[in-house]
């Protein structure tokens, strides 16, 4: 047949059945079907909840800013309530695990892996988050963040003082705050040691109330949260908010369990050092319980000091 004529090696039979073509649905055909499949309504999902989220921001801005002119706490409450519609919006359901506490003034101290936090925590308590101040100048979150009524710091030795009296005059007013100490995000497996320098504001006579607060996400597509998934709530390093976002947004199911410990009195602490070693503490076990997927609650009391690096958990 090698030599045969061209006109023979036309009329030559031809397969009877391309099993490629006569039968489509194969295993691997099905699993890339179901893969696009879910891609495409991952994608149309995030779409979806990126336009509620604008379309909430823009009416919240108008009912916030009007909100700011009224006495009273308004302005508190409102801010409470779009961080919670957020959260329902963006799909993150918020387990809440002990009090917050209500004696005399607060400052919630909780461990930092996302900008998810400040929604999750937002809507879960009356409070003004401490923030740096380059966010501040950022598009539309900026505006959210002042309107939200956020203290800007800028970490610069000689505003210090300033930025302490400016924090002490809000609680004085009657406002709780929410602090992160470790000064940045993490990559969620761990809390990094907090900066002292944060609970100067702690000092001196009618100091706040300091309540520790341990936050993890532990649900994605309602099953329990473990090292490969985890990283996909972490929002740390030179990542972009869009992008993360995208990947996100894109899933279901997804929930965040956030643990109220006993408050501190900044008054049984010999100095600050000691005070936000105690409250790393209390804040690192609680997030490692958490990201173990064991029983959540509340710490209420303050074990003997350790050295920091024992305390310092992988899961």
């Amino acid at each position: 047949m090698r030599h045969a004529p061209r006109r023979l090696r036309r009329a030559a039979p031809k397969p009877l059945l391309d099993v490629g073509r006569a039968f489509p649905n194969t295993a691997a055909d099905a699993v890339f079907r179901k893969r696009s499949r879910l891609s495409l309504l991952g994608s149309a999902r995030a779409i979806r909840r990126l336009l509620s989220l604008l379309v909430w921001t823009v009416l919240a801005i108008s009912i916030q800013s009007f909100c700011l002119l009224l006495p009273g706490r308004a302005k508190v409450v409102f801010a409470q309530v779009y961080w919670a519609m957020f959260c329902r919006l963006i799909g993150i359901k918020t387990r809440v695990v002990g009090r917050p506490a209500t004696r005399r003034r607060v400052i919630f101290v909780a461990n930092h892996s996302s900008w998810l936090d400040i929604p999750v925590l937002g809507g879960q308590l009356e409070a003004c988050f401490i923030s740096k101040g380059e966010v501040g100048t950022w598009p539309l979150i900026g505006l959210v963040a002042r309107l939200g009524r956020t203290v800007f710091i800028s970490r610069q030795r000689g505003a210090t003082r300033r930025e302490r009296d400016e924090m002490r005059a809000r609680l004085a007013e009657g406002d709780n705050l929410i602090l992160f100490p470790e000064g940045t995000t993490s990559d969620g497996s761990r809390v990094m040691q907090f900066r002292s320098a944060f609970f100067a504001l702690a000092e001196g006579s009618d100091s706040p109330l300091i309540q520790p607060i341990s936050m993890a996400y532990d649900r994605l597509a309602g099953l329990p949260i473990g090292r490969a998934t985890r990283p996909l709530f972490a929002w740390y390093g030179d990542m972009d908010i869009a992008s993360h976002y995208w990947r996100l947004a894109r899933h279901r199911g997804m929930r965040a369990t956030v643990v109220l410990h006993a408050p501190l009195d900044p008054e049984d602490f010999p100095d600050r050092k000691s005070l936000s070693h105690a409250v790393w503490r209390i804040v690192a076990d609680g997030a490692a319980t958490l990201r173990q997927n064991r029983p959540a609650r509340p710490i209420d009391t303050v074990e003997p000091q350790t050295a920091p690096q024992q305390q310092t958990a992988y899961t």
